[in-house]
């Protein structure tokens, strides 16, 4: 573990390849509303974390999970300016990032070992704001699962013209938990119990199966 952590380890082709960019100075966010994506100057934080994952993994830690709320300021809650924000800051230094560490994991043979899921908590409103942004939207988002004998390319599930509603095979929380269980080799169906003994169900949903070969 330790050594997974001296990502400094790795050479600079490896490290570029993940986004790493110069030095820059400290940030600060914007007000309420504007999501601060241009104010994020210093070196690629999302890209780093990501190849610092790929470390992890290649160590032999079995979950590993990198929070990227607001990384230098780069907030993708863009409730005010999304196109821009998106486009001139947040879209490539993400690309970038994911796409090195699945074709990292695949040259290295971990993917099919390793299952990746990228995701947020929810989505965003169909209709756009008075401030050119997006807002909360809890009932239409997207996911992408890759590796862990994910069969490539699949889609799975569509939205109504808008992207607001599922149209077909909507998707649960609970089902992207029971798929993450399952290809863990646990039942998502097994109970644990609470200081009370009361029994839950670590998943209220079903394995995407579909989804694999």
């Amino acid at each position: 573990m330790r050594q997974a952590l001296r990502i400094d380890q790795e050479d600079a082709a490896t490290r570029d390849r993940y986004g790493l960019g110069e030095p820059g100075q400290s940030f600060q966010d914007g007000p309420n509303g504007d999501n601060g994506a241009h104010l994020g100057i210093g070196r690629n934080m999302r890209g780093q974390n990501l190849l610092l994952a790929r470390r992890l993994v290649e160590a032999g830690v079995p979950f590993v999970n990198v929070y990227d709320f607001k990384q230098q300021g780069k907030n993708w809650d863009a409730h005010a300016d999304n196109f821009n924000q998106h486009r001139d800051h947040l879209l490539p230094p993400m690309d970038r990032a994911f796409a090195a560490l699945i074709e990292d994991l695949d040259e290295r043979g971990l993917l099919e070992s390793t299952l990746v899921v990228a995701l947020g908590e929810f989505g965003r409103t169909p209709r756009i704001n008075a401030n050119a942004g997006r807002d909360h939207w809890p009932d239409c988002y997207s996911a992408v699962v890759a590796g862990g004998g994910v069969r490539g390319g699949t889609v799975w599930g569509a939205s109504d013209k808008l992207g607001a509603y599922p149209a077909s095979d909507p998707v649960s929380p609970g089902d992207i938990a029971a798929t993450v269980f399952w290809r863990f080799g646990i039942d998502p169906a097994t109970h644990i119990h609470d200081a009370t003994g009361r029994p839950y169900k670590i998943a209220e949903g079903r394995p995407l199966a579909e989804l694999f070969g």
